[in-house]
């Protein structure tokens, strides 16, 4: 296309025809770098399996079909589906395509290997900007450019042939049994008893011959039983309507409390006040005195 500034966003619909009735945006996208070569990617997900596990390194087969292969995805990310990230270091000598990689943790047998790569995809090229429409003022919402292969597929009623490959395959996936914790027993020796593993052997299902067998009440049984939840009952009633006189009065009680303890606060604060303009009519009574002194004093000098 022509060219643009960087930054400049963009955006690429099928057809600009105001004929039809509803139109869909094919990409959009910012531009990068001012270069003419179009390089069109595709997602690529490749996974393997792990088939030799040591510590924090294992062997991982079923990704790559040949040594050079894994030689150009050398230092390359990848990572389980469990969420343990790793990276993959040299290819093996059998089986074809296997490589040793290293990980953050330890790996088990069940968990899949992927790493993300890009596939390029080869499109053609054709460029040709359109600026008049090559149509006059009144006729220009009626222009349509060059069909699609999907236009006219979809005109022609021509079906497109599916790829097999293409197609989302059911993934059956085996439950996963993972091993009891096993803790040594030097380590369980320095525990607190309550985190010490404990071998209780769990209790079965007692048989019906052992279940306790219903209780069939006589009349009067009934009758003292009807009684017993009655008193119960009105006893419960009493509790709650007590409970809920208690707190009335409590509510009563702490807004008296209040008024009291304001009214106290106001007397202590007029006490106060009286107490210390006693006291400062004493001290002024003493200056005065102090200074009279010391005049008389002067004088007789």
């Amino acid at each position: 296309g022509p060219i643009t500034p960087q930054g400049t966003g963009f955006l690429a619909v099928q057809s600009v025809s105001g004929t039809t009735p509803d139109f869909r945006i094919a990409a959009t996208g910012v531009v990068l770098d001012l270069d003419k070569s179009i390089t069109i990617v595709k997602k690529l997900k490749l996974t393997g399996f792990p088939f030799k596990i040591f510590k924090n390194t294992s062997f991982i087969k079923g990704m790559f079909n040949s040594p050079l292969e894994v030689a150009k995805f050398e230092g390359a990310a990848i990572r389980t589906v469990s969420g343990i990230r790793g990276q993959i270091k040299k290819a093996l000598r059998t089986p074809i395509g296997a490589f040793r990689a290293t990980f953050e943790d330890k790996l088990l047998m069940s968990d899949i290997v992927f790493v993300r790569t890009w596939y390029p995809v080869s499109i053609p090229m054709f460029y040709n900007p359109v600026t008049s429409l090559l149509k006059p003022a009144g006729e220009k919402d009626s222009w349509s450019g060059m069909k699609t292969t999907g236009q006219l597929r979809h005109e022609r009623g021509i079906k497109l042939k599916q790829n097999k490959d293409s197609l989302y395959k059911p993934i059956v996936r085996e439950k996963r049994h993972f091993n009891k914790l096993h803790i040594p027993k030097a380590l369980q020796k320095a525990l607190p008893f309550k985190n010490k593993p404990k071998n209780l052997e769990k209790k079965g299902k007692t048989p019906k011959d052992q279940w306790r067998p219903a209780v069939i009440r006589e009349p009067h049984e009934k009758k003292i039983s009807a009684l017993l939840s009655a008193l119960s009952t009105v006893n419960n009633y009493k509790i709650k309507k007590a409970k809920v006189k208690h707190q009335e009065q409590l509510k009563e009680y702490l807004k008296v409390k209040r008024k009291e303890d304001e009214q106290k606060f106001k007397r202590q604060k007029e006490a106060k006040k009286k107490i210390y303009r006693i006291l400062g009519q004493r001290e002024k009574k003493k200056q005065k005195s102090s200074l009279k002194g010391s005049s008389k004093g002067e004088k007789s000098m």
